[in-house]
């Protein structure tokens, strides 16, 4: 009983030292200062990719030639590899180069592309443009994605738990505050460099708004390496993601050969992992099917830096005096986030959770998922309502005739297609369309506009002949005594109005 009795007092004695220690350690280590250096590298960076990315799209259109659907398909290419790269620098920090020295080394590549598409934009360098944006992308890509699994990770490592476990929470959200910060600047920034400054004898600058968020990359680079000596570098522990695929592939590969029955497939690599492996591995695998919607989220989501980049630059862009200009459209998703994780938090959720509409974290995901399908609906609401805007386009072999009144009297057409004489009434400030008008390279049409007798436009008659050319769309307009001539090329009917 006495033995009992000590053993039990030791015990008590031990856990209350042992908690005594832990709080004590908790109020004596001081915040990391290495966090700083890390936060504002993430900061930097993220101004550099969302300045660069907000841009990339109507750059791909308007300065190398690209259609719509060519340019979509490259800046979502483009943002395909950006997330496919963390898989490979996740391999190579972990099983290789570890954190800091793939942070370091792939930035250095992420700068490279950075600078080498704000270079290729100059006019007076005159380097072959679409070849080198293509790697100019791939480098950043590379770059960008290669040290998107690190930063994070490498932030967590400079904590010492469980002693810092709630200055870590501080880290994560200050963490990712600094990207939110880091993309509202830039996508607000970047849109203003471009349109509004000129350069080069040119009525934009993308040379100044992609070199900009290639500064801040240069920018980064020296924050991160000047807080080395405050770093916490851990060595390589081997690579996850091997073992999680080679455990994978054992088990599939035992359970097609073996007749033993298992409570879970996974069970048969037991013979050469060890359980806790095969447990986390069951684990994620329940976890990636909440993951599953997720790809048709963000395809659809991305499409802000695409289609509905395209889509803005189709619309009036003035609002109350203040004119937004579509690519800098997307600003509005990073300050809606930094005002509504607040609001959320705050007010949303309790209110939901009250009305027991969210009681779960996976409900939470469920309501963010009806309002994004409520998003892209109106989005494709929006653009039913101005497909009746956008031009037609020009067949091969063909051209368009187009005619505008500008008076407020009728007009008669008498103009000679195909050695047939067409007569037509063009209405008070009416049109006439004819759009399949053949035509070998070039067409001449005879014609005659007469005004109307007894009104306003008696004396004004024009005779002359149209000069069509093969996919061009041809537009006149009668007014001030004149007939003024518009010629709009194919990829402009199809592309939409010229970039504010």
């Amino acid at each position: 009983m006495v033995a009992l009795t000590f053993w039990y007092e030791y015990y008590n004695n031990s856990v209350a030292y042992h908690i005594q220690t832990i709080l004590f350690q908790r109020q004596k280590l001081p915040y990391p200062k290495s966090v700083g250096f890390i936060v504002t590298n993430e900061f930097c960076e993220r101004f550099s990719y969302y300045g660069m990315r907000t841009i990339l799209s109507l750059y791909l259109r308007d300065k190398l030639g690209y259609g719509d659907d060519s340019a979509t398909v490259i800046y979502h290419t483009f943002t395909m590899f950006a997330y496919f790269f963390p898989l490979i620098g996740a391999m190579i920090a972990d099983g290789w180069l570890g954190r800091f020295r793939t942070i370091l080394y792939l930035s250095v590549v992420y700068a490279t592309g950075s600078i080498l598409i704000s270079v290729t934009a100059m006019p007076p360098v005159k380097l072959p443009q679409l070849e080198f944006t293509i790697l100019a992308l791939l480098l950043i890509a590379f770059g960008t994605g290669g040290i998107k699994p690190c930063v994070s990770a490498f932030g967590g490592d400079q904590f010492k738990l469980p002693e810092q476990e709630k200055y870590l929470g501080y880290f994560f959200s200050l963490f990712y505050f600094s990207i939110n910060a880091g993309s509202l600047i830039s996508t607000f920034l970047t849109p203003i460099l471009r349109a509004d400054v000129h350069c080069f004898g040119d009525t934009d600058c993308y040379s100044l708004a992609f070199g900009v968020p290639g500064i801040l990359m240069v920018i980064s680079i020296i924050f991160f390496v000047a807080g080395k000596r405050f770093y916490v570098m851990k060595t390589p522990t081997g690579n996850v993601m091997a073992k999680v695929s080679s455990c994978i592939g054992h088990a599939v590969l035992r359970s097609f050969k073996s007749k033993e029955k298992r409570e879970h497939w996974l069970d048969h690599a037991d013979d050469k992992y060890d359980t806790n492996l095969i447990e986390d591995v069951k684990s994620l695998l329940r976890v990636l099917v909440l993951f599953i919607p997720l790809p048709v989220f963000w395809a659809l989501f991305d499409q802000q830096g695409s289609r509905w980049t395209f889509q803005a630059d189709r619309m009036e862009q003035d609002i109350g005096g203040w004119t937004l200009k579509a690519d800098q459209m997307q600003v509005l998703n990073p300050f809606l986030i930094l005002i509504f994780i607040p609001l959320f938090e705050i007010a949303i959720y309790p209110c939901l959770t009250w009305c027991r509409l969210v009681r779960k974290p996976l409900h939470k995901m469920i309501w963010g998922g009806i309002l994004a399908s409520c998003a892209f609906v109106i989005s494709g609401i929006v653009e039913l309502s101005l497909l009746p805007t956008y031009g037609t386009p020009v067949s091969d072999g063909l051209a368009q005739l187009r005619i505008y009144n500008g008076y407020n009297c009728n007009f008669t057409l008498n103009m000679n297609v195909a050695n047939v004489t067409q007569d037509a009434t063009i209405g008070p400030l009416g049109a006439y369309e004819k759009l399949d008008i053949e035509a070998d390279q070039i067409i001449q049409l005879p014609y005659s506009l007469r005004g109307a007798p007894n009104s306003e436009c008696e004396n004004i008659t024009f005779s002359n002949t149209f000069s069509l050319m093969e996919k061009t769309a041809n537009s006149y307009f009668i007014s001030n005594n004149n007939l003024y001539n518009f010629i709009d090329n194919n990829n402009k009917a199809i592309d939409g109005v010229s970039v504010r």
